[in-house]
């Protein structure tokens, strides 16, 4: 018998609320799931610049040298929840907040990071980016499942990936690096050295770069016809269900769905 389509309403949010509010702004929808007033759902939007440090980084001595970099050069210091080292992302990025309720969410943790960097580089090999998964030496927030880019020593990391678990509830975060990677790496090789950790600045860049002329808007409806496959739902059957123009996103409606 054929699985039932899952249902996933998507959310475009239309403009950042501004750094803090944007990352607030996927807790509160955590919480609506965590309590049954959201079902699966994904909000995608681009950010402002960002760079999101690990609870490690906020602990080493450099971590002020770090944030005032940050500042420097116009990008917000954030101190998020999950794990990892520090990322950066600004405009030229597509941030992708997946929320689910689930029973036992804490069960298929490390599924979901393998399973979800899968999707993610098919989705870009859809817009013509050669994406694979695994870890890049010397990349920025290593990880397991990063998805890169290219081949060989030339590989670039173009997603990085963040997990929060809670009773009853997940969220998957996924930062899609698109265009214009020069300004991530000078900031984040101006806060790795205050933090005093090692990393290889050529590991990090966009997928234009691979695909010149890649558009946002393409990168977008690649991503979506790969959550689109996800949800088990015919071509054109995910609909933009709300459209947020500003302000911290609150408790999403869930009124009109996608059967």
């Amino acid at each position: 018998m054929e699985a039932p389509a899952r249902v996933l309403d998507v959310y475009r949010q239309q403009q950042s609320s501004g750094a803090a509010a944007d990352l607030e702004g996927a807790l509160a929808m955590l919480a609506s799931a965590r309590y049954g007033r959201l079902g699966p759902a994904l909000r995608i939007y681009r950010p402002q610049p960002t760079v999101a440090f690990g609870q490690r980084d906020a602990r080493l001595p450099g971590f002020a040298a770090a944030a005032a970099a940050c500042r420097e050069q116009g990008f917000e210091p954030l101190v998020r929840k999950a794990g990892g080292r520090a990322a950066a992302y600004h405009g030229g990025c597509l941030i992708l907040d997946h929320i689910e309720p689930e029973p036992n969410a804490v069960a298929r943790s490390l599924a979901r990071f393998a399973g979800f960097a899968e999707l993610l580089a098919a989705a870009l090999q859809d817009a013509g980016v050669p994406a694979a998964v695994g870890e890049i030496p010397g990349e920025y927030c290593p990880g397991e499942y990063t998805v890169h880019g290219g081949t060989g020593d030339a590989r670039i990391k173009l997603v990085g990936t963040a997990q929060r678990v809670v009773s009853g509830a997940w969220l998957f975060s996924s930062v899609v690096v698109v265009r214009n990677a020069d300004p991530l790496r000078r900031v984040l090789t101006s806060v790795y050295a205050a933090l005093g950790l090692d990393w290889d600045p050529e590991t990090a860049g966009a997928a234009e770069d691979l695909v010149p002329g890649l558009t946002m808007d393409d990168a977008e409806t690649a991503l979506l016809g790969g959550y689109r496959r996800y949800a088990g739902l015919r071509q054109g059957d995910v609909s933009l269900l709300e459209e947020i123009t500003g302000g911290p996103v609150p408790v999403l409606p869930t009124t009109a769905r996608c059967p």
